[in-house]
């Protein structure tokens, strides 16, 4: 197939690619009809020059003989309207043709096509989408090279299986979407998963209905338009941030592969679609080099990245009708006469030729054509592929028994292979030593800030895994907790507001946070931990000593200490063994005697017998012994009392604890406690099942506001967001009367 001057010529606007004619008699020459409806711009989507080449393709292989030759009448659809396609069937029945083309894109004007198609018995080749609902024709039918709703639902329904998108959102052009994706919906339904559906409206402008897919945080965004429409929502889905490897982009027009997404794609975005033409036929290269030169040549443009479906579709639909009338022609001689609008006249052989068209099996541009008695393609497959800034890869291949086979490097990739060369927004909070600002942090920029644990995790693995990150602050300040109306605040209310691709902070794993975004192992698992300040006491004065034993204790001892002097003095008096006489050599001499026992040695011995040091002084009577004996006993316990409790004194602040249960906190009032505003600890005994915990947790946000407490707020619960470093919140606590309970659960 070779593309020649004449044939641009005859195709260029203003020209037809054969004269029309009567064709009467034995076919040796069939006329084909081909409508196009085409209005967009002078080339159009090269339909004209597909029949051009289609017809120069079947007639190089006559070999230059008259016989078999085909020719093709151009009949352009001035509007898609039941009127305009009338008159335009009206001018193609007097010509004598044997099969009727086309229109691509105005599956209304198809429908009538058919319908006077089956009226007259001419064989009417459907190249575009059918019209929803099928309107049944009892007396004849037409063949369809368009993949059928059914398949093309088929295709997306198992495209989301395979890739595991148990919830999509439909972004609808027209009225008749959900008609058309019927087993789509059907599908949905019977697996009980969420499909929303919002519809276009006439500006076409999708800006509100992808701001409702984001704030639902829907990720798999399905496109039911043609792809001037679809180009455009991509457009403004990348204004809105929406392009990111958060949003999986599923397109349904079958001229996916002519879309030039370089301006609205990234390394991150997901956009799949569906392609129908076999790039491997050997007429496939010849027909997209003859393309590029007429619209080099004929149209002064840069020609699209490939052929448009229903240019291949034309060259293909082309090539089955002339397949099938050479064979009719082989089995009886047929003819051709021209038909009017107005008269009742059938042609004959028409329902013959609508039987051999049905048995047709032709390898084409757009893959293996066959049909089933319904006129509908079948034994075909549609690529599955992935849009890429420079170009689309085949990713896997669905055929028409609903089979779909991916390919083993885009279900296999690894993980790592996703994230290189690109950049991550990593929100974060600042907390120490896992995420601190550089003490000349001012005189940085970007994440040169910042230091601490969190950053040398992340640089870590960018180093692994070959990608970059920004670390972002959460805008609140705050860890992330559910609102009343479903949304998030803090960091996690970022990640499912796609506004950070991940989190890396000291960040505790919840159920409820679970529900909403995935996390990875712990590095760190501690607990829920009370931070308080500790009761320090007075600090000691010279008196001290004093303390264990109360004042009266100290009293009574004195007491008793005089009492046994006295008692000891009287008892050493009356008695004749206390009177001595302490010189040797004067032992004869009964008026020499001594009492040791004066009133000074009387309150000496007590105190020697106090402190168990002894004295010089020792009892010789019996009752001075007896009240001797009954001191020391005395002494011996309150000195063994005094220091074990002169011990315990010293000892009680530091292992006292005020608070060792919930009960123990529910069951007082004079101590104040809080936690971090929008922690996962707040959400713990905000929500907690335990009646003593639910209850504190009421109780506290009835409680009056202390204005000169930042922590209480509304809620004893509450505490403002963290300052850095939590160096503000602990001080705080620890100079008040308050208890801080803090979630160390990290990750």
């Amino acid at each position: 197939m070779k593309l020649s001057s004449q044939v641009i010529q005859n195709v260029l606007p203003g020209g037809s690619v054969v004269e029309p004619g009567p064709a009467l008699g034995p076919v040796l020459s069939p006329v084909l009809a081909a409508i196009l409806d085409d209005r967009v711009a002078a080339c159009g989507r090269g339909e004209r020059l597909a029949l051009a080449l289609a017809r120069e393709h079947i007639n190089s292989l006559t070999e230059g003989s008259a016989q078999g030759r085909v020719e093709v009448d151009v009949y352009e659809l001035k509007g898609d309207s039941q009127y305009h396609t009338t008159d335009t069937m009206c001018q193609i029945l007097p010509k004598g043709v044997v099969s009727v083309i086309g229109p691509a894109s105005s599956p209304a004007s198809g429908s009538t096509v058919s319908h006077i198609c089956g009226e007259k018995e001419i064989p009417h080749v459907k190249i575009g989408p059918e019209e929803t609902p099928r309107l049944p024709f009892l007396r004849f039918a037409s063949v369809s090279l368009y993949p059928s709703n059914e398949d093309l639902s088929s295709a997306i329904g198992s495209v989301l299986k395979s890739f595991g998108f148990p919830t999509a959102s439909l972004i609808c052009a027209r009225a008749e979407c959900l008609l058309r994706l019927e087993e789509l919906v059907r599908h949905f339904l019977i697996s009980r998963e969420t499909l929303s559906v919002r519809m276009l409206d006439d500006s076409l402008d999708a800006t509100p209905l992808l701001k409702e897919i984001r704030d639902d945080r829907v990720s798999t965004i399905i496109i039911h338009a043609n792809a001037s429409v679809s180009y455009r929502v991509l457009r403004k889905a990348t204004e809105l941030g929406m392009m990111s490897s958060f949003y999986k982009y599923i397109l349904t027009t079958l001229d996916f592969p002519l879309l030039a997404l370089d301006r609205v794609l990234d390394q991150q975005s997901v956009v799949l679609g569906f392609s129908l033409l076999n790039s491997s036929h050997r007429l496939y290269l010849e027909f997209l080099r003859s393309l590029q030169l007429f619209w080099r040549e004929g149209c002064g443009a840069s020609p699209p990245p490939g052929p448009a479906l229903s240019s291949a579709l034309m060259f293909d639909a082309v090539h089955v009708v002339v397949s099938a009338v050479r064979e009719l022609n082989r089995s009886q001689e047929i003819g051709v006469k021209p038909l009017s609008c107005s008269s009742p006249l059938i042609w004959q052989h028409g329902t013959s030729l609508m039987n051999y068209l049905r048995m047709v099996e032709y390898d084409g541009l757009t893959g293996h054509i066959e049909f089933n008695s319904k006129g509908q393609r079948t034994n075909y497959s549609l690529k599955v592929l992935e849009k890429h800034p420079d170009g689309h890869k085949e990713i896997g291949v669905w055929f028409s028994n609903n089979t779909l086979v991916m390919n083993s490097s885009s279900l296999d990739l690894d993980a790592s292979e996703t994230l290189v060369n690109k950049t991550l927004v990593v929100t974060t909070i600042l907390e120490n030593p896992y995420m601190m600002r550089r003490w000349d942090h001012q005189e940085l920029q970007g994440n040169e800030q910042y230091e601490g644990f969190c950053v040398d995790l992340l640089r870590e693995l960018a180093a692994m895994l070959h990608f970059s990150f920004t670390i972002k602050l959460v805008d609140d300040g705050l860890y992330g907790a559910p609102e009343p109306n479903g949304s998030w605040t803090g960091m996690v209310g970022e990640l499912i507001a796609r506004k950070a691709d991940l989190a890396v902070a000291p960040f505790t794993i919840t159920s409820e946070r679970e529900k909403v975004i995935d996390f990875s192992k712990p590095f760190m698992t501690l607990g829920i931990s009370i931070l308080y300040r500790v009761h320090l006491g007075r600090r000691p004065g010279y008196f001290s000593f004093l303390d264990p034993f109360s004042p009266a204790v100290w009293l009574f001892m004195l007491l008793a200490y005089l009492a046994v002097s006295c008692v000891l003095f009287l008892a050493a008096r009356l008695s004749p063994y206390e009177w001595y006489n302490p010189h040797p050599c004067l032992r004869g001499r009964r008026d020499v005697v001594e009492n040791q026992y004066t009133l000074g040695n009387s309150l000496w011995f007590p105190v020697g017998g106090f402190m168990q040091q002894g004295s010089e002084v020792m009892p010789r009577a019996l009752s001075t012994r007896c009240v001797s004996g009954v001191w020391w006993a005395f002494t011996l316990i309150i000195v063994s009392s005094y220091t074990a409790n002169l011990a315990a004194f010293l000892t009680v602040q530091r292992m006292e604890v005020p608070i060792e249960s919930p009960d123990d906190l529910a069951d007082q009032t004079n101590i104040q406690y809080g936690t971090i505003h929008g922690g996962s600890t707040m959400t713990f005994f905000m929500n907690n099942r335990l009646e003593i915990l639910k209850r504190r947790w009421w109780e506290g946000g009835q409680c009056p506001r202390e204005e000169d407490h930042r922590a209480t707020g509304q809620s004893q619960w509450d505490a403002p967001p963290p300052s850095p470093w939590k160096q503000e919140d602990v001080m705080r606590f620890l100079i008040r009367s308050l208890w801080f309970l803090w979630s160390l659960v990290k990750k």
